[in-house]
């Protein structure tokens, strides 16, 4: 897909910066090395061990470079980043600093903006994206990783809650199964380093096909991306994807909706949408997020 100009009126207008640095939005339980997907492994004859993880080394740029992890979203973030750190260790990485920010006044800390300034690589782990959010939004910490993101070729990642909290919307609570009824899907602002992009995650495994749907429904203009586990998805120049894992990634796409209810109808109430477009994508497959011409920075 090309970018889609709104009108030619405006020929010389200065377009917003193609992102430098590229995002990893991981669905959740990648393999790690050990034998909690040795079924996966079994059954799926694509599995590769420790697949995702392996790429977002190889991506690291610069000699001897710094990964940092931020456990900021788990509630045991003393095991978290503990766990990373032995992944990465295990997978050659000689400098791994914690960002273990908790509160919004350690999102100013100075130290922790030096280790973000000198990264080549950011991991988010899982646990709660509206901790990100709440947390890191408008402080000088998310300011200076978005800097980088879109000036310098670092990469970012983050898995479960560290993925759904990548993009805007950002969704962050569903009150039923399946999220059916109208209100019970919540929505935020997430990170921004995808914008009109909404990621969920453990999306098979947790049947997360028709809150994704009513997400998209109310925001016809994003695209929803469903990440199930052990699978995800490296995003260059803000738009370019590509699909690794073990599993599928499922994109939901609502710009061609010929129908809705949303807006009619009471919160409460199940709604109706029609054409939506459904694409599942495998490892090595690619997908271009359409795109409309930046009309303002």
């Amino acid at each position: 897909m090309t970018k889609r100009k709104v009108s030619d009126r405006y020929e010389n207008k200065k377009e917003a910066p193609v992102a430098k640095g590229k995002v990893l939005a991981i669905g959740g339980k990648e393999d790690k090395g050990t034998n909690e997907l040795k079924e996966e492994q079994r059954r799926n004859k694509s599995f590769i061990t420790e697949e995702i993880l392996k790429r977002f080394v190889s991506e690291l740029k610069g000699d001897n470079p710094m990964v940092a992890v931020v456990p900021t979203a788990s509630s045991i973030p003393d095991e978290m980043a503990k766990d990373y750190e032995e992944v990465f260790h295990g997978l050659g990485v000689g400098r791994i600093e914690v960002v273990d920010v908790r509160n919004r006044t350690q999102a100013r800390d100075g130290a922790f903006l030096k280790i973000v300034e000198q990264a080549a690589g950011i991991m988010f782990t899982g646990g709660d994206q509206l901790r990100l959010t709440a947390i890191f939004g408008g402080t000088p910490l998310l300011e200076l990783m978005k800097e980088r993101h879109t000036y310098d070729d670092i990469i970012i990642a983050g898995t479960s809650a560290g993925a759904a909290a990548m993009s805007t919307p950002m969704i962050y609570e569903g009150e039923t199964v399946g999220g059916y009824i109208k209100g019970d899907v919540r929505i935020t602002t997430g990170l921004e380093f995808l914008k009109d992009v909404a990621i969920d995650t453990h999306f098979i495994q947790r049947g997360r096909i028709v809150r994704m749907s009513q997400a998209i429904a109310t925001n016809p203009g994003c695209i929803g991306i469903g990440l199930e586990e052990d699978t995800a998805i490296l995003v260059t120049e803000g738009k370019n994807v590509e699909v690794l894992g073990s599993g599928l990634v499922t994109v939901v796409d609502g710009m061609g909706i010929s129908r809705s209810n949303i807006y009619e109808i009471s919160t409460g109430e199940p709604f109706t949408v029609c054409d939506l477009k459904v694409h599942l994508l495998s490892k090595g497959e690619r997908y271009t997020l359409p795109t409309y011409d930046q009309l303002h920075l």
